[in-house]
């Protein structure tokens, strides 16, 4: 949404297949369930009492935003308005009422959580509850109750520019991810807001372009994680996006609002616009929006304002239709104790315990790539200085870009994390190495790909470069902070291509050929074209937006105090056109788009084509090594019904403690219908000490073995035989076993 980008996620239990309304979430031994609270009729007597007491005009203020963040109450009969807030990375700092500046306060500093694709990448649903639950806490504190929050659209091409901000590229796990995040945010008396509802997949062209989804491939890839968002989270509000889907916009589509949404999932909650993205009153009303928020012009000028109250009059509205609707708002109201609540959750921000929770995220989230003769962790004997080179070493990522950012008081950077982390003996040598630069022409031009503009801004500065060479020669060792930051990757904005900006790869390039001690530390949330760059280091780390405790964290598994346990949540191609949206030539379509690669999404396609990635989906190395045993099903026969339970036996072979994603894909070889070669249907995260063994079983629903059938409208388990494959990415299957559905 403009102005705005939101992060989510939700953590269950240890077992990816879950409990349809609770999560279990093991920590030092102790079982903790959360179950999700489903919204509740009790205050349906009061709600239809005040309602009755309302006029026509109070009822139809409440529909609409009467502030950047806020819809209309009624003071008199003690209704508040709703306050609502952005949220991605944390709690957005205070906005004026009517325009977007800054408030100007004093007291809404926030902590800076790490963003949506370092949460996906740590595959841990205890910290997807987590981060959940402090952001929760935060939202309470600032005397809000909604949360714009989290974004789970499924991550359709690299270059989307809010890859960074979304979950992963599959659809199972941006559900395992998302559903214990909303439970987290939910038990603390908010509402989140789920984004995008939904086929909201590129940037550009977002305000009007028409998506052409089969229907097989919407209910397989672009809606499992709203639907787990409702019937498992029980989300109390979803928000519509841009777009059109079908010919429709979304905040005014019946088939999309009404039918799905409600008549099938038997969502309760509330429809809440992205800002501006209504073009009806009527309509939109009908066809199940129930909040219409905008950007600055006057607030009765919305078409669920003064149009509204217009249409009603003239009878093109019945009141009742309106009263359904505030009827819808009035219950999340009293859900969050918002009206008439006792003990409401008082909550706290900016803690200490809060940053520590986006460092045990940022911890578990970095992605160890590459790790040649051991070159990581640092090993520091002898070690006199080490040079710490580029831009993204002091960069600062709480604020930036176009959309939603943090003011926090704390956002510890690499270079400081390793400062704070190295013994005072060793010297860093600090370079910058490259300018950031953009095209002034092109910036903020929104709904348009990003442009890399004249070749100036790829440009090294001799004097930056020279300075970092210097750096490199008189020094140990090298670590070059690479990668982009939240002004380059940013909402409104698709990038150009998988080019890494600012003349980094050239960099990077002299820097390893004057000192081959070089280690290279990519800080992006999307992927980048860095084959080059793999092959020419002897170790290679990926990491994040990683919020206020991001540097300490990133110090931590460098220098070996935490193992990485990172795996990445979609697809690394080594060119673009290996993805299915470019390989298809389907993206970014013009004034519609057609998803034509269907179900093959992400690893699906590279694995059903044979395409070999850069680096491949749910990838991520260890300090230690894993490895795979004595795996069984507890039966080898199941019915449409039953669980599979998936055991396997996990052994730490190394010298070092560290945590392993077992992770489970099914396939079914022989199939009467299309497949992708294999889908991502289990996971697991186990710490396990040097040396040592666990067994861990994994359920898999058979239910979750089912593809949509168009012609009968219903989800399908097709009988016969499936491999359940057993690794550590989709193209690191150690073990298979087969079973039987009857």
């Amino acid at each position: 949404m403009k102005n705005k980008i939101i992060v989510s996620i939700f953590s269950m239990l240890l077992f990816t297949g879950y409990n349809v309304n609770s999560q279990t979430v093991k920590n030092k031994n102790q079982t903790k369930t959360h179950a999700a609270k489903s919204l509740s009729t009790k205050y349906d007597a009061e709600i239809d009492k005040l309602i009755s007491k309302m006029t026509l005009e109070e009822k139809i203020g409440m529909l609409h935003g009467n502030s950047m963040f806020s819809t209309g109450g009624v003071k008199r009969l003690g209704i508040p308005e709703l306050k609502m807030a952005d949220g991605p990375i944390g709690v957005r700092e205070e906005i004026s009422r009517d325009n977007w500046a800054p408030a100007g306060l004093t007291d809404d500093f926030a902590t800076y959580y790490p963003a949506g694709g370092g949460l996906s990448a740590t595959w841990n649903t205890d910290l997807a509850y987590l981060f959940g639950n402090s952001v929760g806490q935060e939202l309470r504190a600032r005397d809000k109750d909604m949360l714009l929050s989290p974004a789970i659209n499924i991550i359709r091409t690299p270059l989307g520019g809010r890859t960074y901000e979304y979950l992963t590229e599959d659809p199972f796990l941006n559900k395992k991810i998302a559903v214990p995040l909303i439970v987290g945010l939910q038990d603390n008396d908010v509402m989140a807001c789920v984004k995008h509802f939904a086929a909201n997949n590129q940037e550009t062209n977002r305000d009007f372009v028409d998506v052409q989804i089969d229907e097989r491939t919407l209910r397989e890839i672009y809606l499992p994680a709203f639907r787990a968002a409702v019937t498992e989270a029980k989300a109390y509000s979803l928000m519509g996006a841009y777009n059109k889907f079908r010919g429709e916009y979304l905040c005014e589509n019946d088939y999309m609002l009404n039918k799905i949404l409600r008549d099938e999932w038997g969502f309760k909650g509330i429809v809440v616009s992205d800002w501006a993205a209504v073009h009806t009153t009527v309509k939109s009303l009908k066809n199940g929006l129930d909040i219409e928020m905008g950007t600055p012009k006057p607030f009765n000028e919305f078409f669920l304002a003064d149009k509204l109250i217009i249409a009603a009059k003239a009878g093109e509205i019945s009141e009742a239709e309106i009263n359904k609707h505030v009827k819808r708002i009035l219950g999340v109201l009293f859900q969050v104790k918002a009206i008439g609540g006792k003990n409401r959750v008082k909550g706290s921000i900016a803690t200490e315990a809060h940053y520590q929770d986006a460092y045990k995220i940022a911890a578990e989230s970095v992605v160890l790539l590459k790790n040649d003769n051991n070159a990581l962790p640092l090993k520091l004997d002898g070690v006199k200085s080490i040079a710490v080179i580029g831009n993204n070493a002091t960069k600062k990522n709480a604020l930036g870009g176009f959309g939603a950012g943090v003011k926090t008081k704390r956002e510890v950077t690499p270079l400081e994390g390793l400062t704070n982390r190295l013994p005072s003996s060793i010297k860093i040598n600090y370079a910058e190495g490259y300018l950031e630069r953009y095209d002034e022409k092109n910036t903020g031009k929104l709904g348009d790909i990003t442009l890399n503009g004249p070749v100036t801004i790829d440009q090294l500065d001799p004097a930056k470069l020279q300075e970092a060479i210097e750096a490199a020669k008189n020094s140990d060792v090298v670590i070059v902070f690479a990668g982009s930051n939240r002004d380059y990757e940013t909402e409104a904005s698709d990038r150009r291509d998988l080019k890494l900006p600012f003349g980094q790869a050239e960099l990077i390039k002299k820097i390893v050929a004057v000192n081959p001690k070089t280690i290279v530390v990519m800080i992006a949330g999307a992927p980048f074209d860095i084959e080059d760059i793999s092959k020419k280091t002897s170790a290679l780390v990926w990491s994040w937006f990683n919020g206020s405790e991001g540097g300490n964290a990133l110090a931590d598994v460098l220098l070996g105090k935490v193992n990485p346990s990172g795996k990445l949540p979609w697809t690394m191609p080594k060119s673009i056109n290996d993805s299915p949206a470019h390989a298809t030539n389907s993206f970014p379509g013009d004034k519609s788009v057609n998803y034509t690669e269907g179900i093959l999404v992400g690893y699906r396609w590279f694995d059903t084509k044979n395409i070999m990635p850069l680096y491949p989906f749910g990838y991520g190395l260890s300090y230690t090594n894993f490895t795979f045993d004595n795996e069984k099903t507890d039966k080898k026969v199941y019915g449409a019904d039953e669980t599979i339970a998936v055991s396997v036996t996990v052994k730490n072979a190394g010298k070092v403690d560290g945590k392993e994603v077992v992770q489970l894909y099914s396939s079914k070889s022989d199939s009467k219908i299309t497949r992708a070669a294999q889908e991502l249907k289990g996971f697991q995260k186990v710490l396990i000490t040097a040396g040592n063994s666990q067994t861990i079983m994994i359920q898999v629903p058979v239910k979750e073995l089912a593809y949509y059938n168009v012609a009968a409208k219903k989800w399908t388990v097709e009988p016969g035989n499936y491999t359940l494959k057993l690794g550590n990415s989709s193209r690191d299957i150690q073990k298979e076993v087969v079973v039987t559905i009857k």
